[in-house]
């Protein structure tokens, strides 16, 4: 089967933990990992990792922080599956040069890699419109290398595992919860915030 038939389920934490980092440096671009397993044609994001709002694009932040996850989540059967990018600035909805490289970096591991975007116009609307689906963007690879946002079918390519996913993140969003939320580089400047965010959803 080719990457580009493969459906992508996120599970409401993974989901909700990218929207809040996002949300707590709304004035920097932001990325982490998706991590999960494929079963046939689903690939389960499990988990994310917030990764960095100050260090993106520099490799040896991101080598480390890569093998920590893999070391962390192999021994519970899962691995890294993606990637998820939030542009700096609201108007940017393109996939930049650094997204890609890092999404082209994680392709290696795993070939069903995607790419999720934040959809800044999405989030904006959250409030005012009831939506259902993911407020991201869903980017995979196609057989020349590059990466294709997944158009019109995304809706049906990128599910929630819990429908209820957005409702949920809007509660969490009132209540200020990406104040909680540590990443990659926060642990780098002390090693005592833990990037897997046990308590996050306490």
């Amino acid at each position: 089967m080719g990457g580009g038939e493969f459906k992508y389920e996120i599970s409401q934490n993974a989901y909700i933990k990218l929207v809040l980092h996002a949300l707590k440096h709304k004035s920097a671009a932001v990325d982490g990992v998706l991590v999960g397993r494929s079963s046939d044609d689903v690939i389960e994001i499990t988990d994310s990792v917030p990764l960095f709002h100050n260090h993106l694009g520099l490799l040896p932040p991101l080598e480390i922080s890569l093998i920590l996850m893999e070391e962390y989540y192999s021994s519970q059967g899962l691995g890294i599956v993606g990637y998820f990018h939030a542009n700096e600035r609201f108007d940017e909805t393109e996939l930049g040069t650094v997204a890609k490289n890092i999404g082209d970096h994680i392709f290696r591991y795993f070939p069903q890699a995607a790419i999720l975007l934040l959809d800044n116009k999405k989030l904006e609307a959250l409030a005012k419109e009831k939506e259902r689906s993911p407020i991201m963007q869903l980017y995979t690879r196609d057989t020349s290398k590059n990466w294709k946002l997944v158009g019109s079918d995304t809706s049906s390519r990128l599910v929630f595992k819990e429908p209820a996913a957005n409702v949920v993140l809007l509660d969490y969003i009132s209540d200020k919860k990406w104040e909680d939320v540590v990443d990659f580089d926060d642990h780098l400047d002390d090693i005592t915030k833990d990037w897997l965010n046990p308590d996050l959803f306490k």
